[in-house]
């Protein structure tokens, strides 16, 4: 097996009824760079600092990336289409574990949701609880670390609605973060949760 087939190659896969499969994959540098590049410069994407980046430094910075020994990147694809881009990172090996006390089992992680076409009812928690299923895959992943931007209102909601506890703000160089952790307990709790208001509501729609 070729490294192109390796990348291409489903690492993950989860059905959402109602909107299909959500495969994940690695990234492929020279087929996924310029869809990348296009996500990463638009407005909605301020918070990941890419805006002002021509092409060939994405590249660059995602280069280091997939060379990285400590720093991945995946794509998100539904119905052969890319819908996400998420980079997990051991968070020993990162800048961020200057700001906490590390505890084995932590994994960072970043995502960033592409422009959107059409509004579908939840997407953005599909694509969340997908990697969060993902990372929670690996037996060794006792907790996810997220460091968003405090002005980021929306990944916020996100992050508590799957069981992430705030722990405090931090000033990183080039943001001020707040600083987050969802263990694998609180992540189960929080899908009781989604499951039990889904049921509910389709009571609630069940009602003549």
């Amino acid at each position: 097996m070729n490294n192109t087939e390796i990348i291409s190659k489903p690492i993950f896969s989860k059905t959402i009824h109602g909107l299909g499969d959500i495969h994940l994959r690695f990234l492929d540098l020279e087929n996924d760079i310029e869809t990348v590049h296009d996500w990463v410069t638009r407005p909605y994407a301020s918070y990941w600092g890419m805006q002002e980046y021509p092409l060939e430094e994405v590249r660059i910075g995602y280069e280091e990336i997939i060379e990285s020994d400590y720093h991945d990147a995946f794509i998100g694809i539904l119905d052969n289409q890319p819908i996400f881009l998420m980079e997990r990172y051991q968070v020993s090996e990162d800048p961020i574990s200057t700001y906490y006390d590390v505890k084995k089992g932590d994994i960072g992680m970043h995502i960033l949701v592409s422009p959107p076409q059409k509004k579908i009812p939840n997407f953005t928690w599909h694509i969340f609880s997908t990697i969060l299923d993902y990372l929670f895959s690996d037996i060794h992943t006792e907790r996810i670390v997220v460091e968003p931007d405090v002005r980021n209102e929306k990944i916020h909601v996100l992050n508590k609605r799957a069981g992430f506890q705030y722990h405090k703000e931090i000033q990183l160089p080039h943001k001020k973060a707040a600083l987050a952790f969802c263990k694998r307990s609180a992540y189960k709790k929080a899908l009781l949760l989604e499951e039990k208001k889904n049921k509910n509501s389709t009571l609630k729609n069940e009602k003549p």
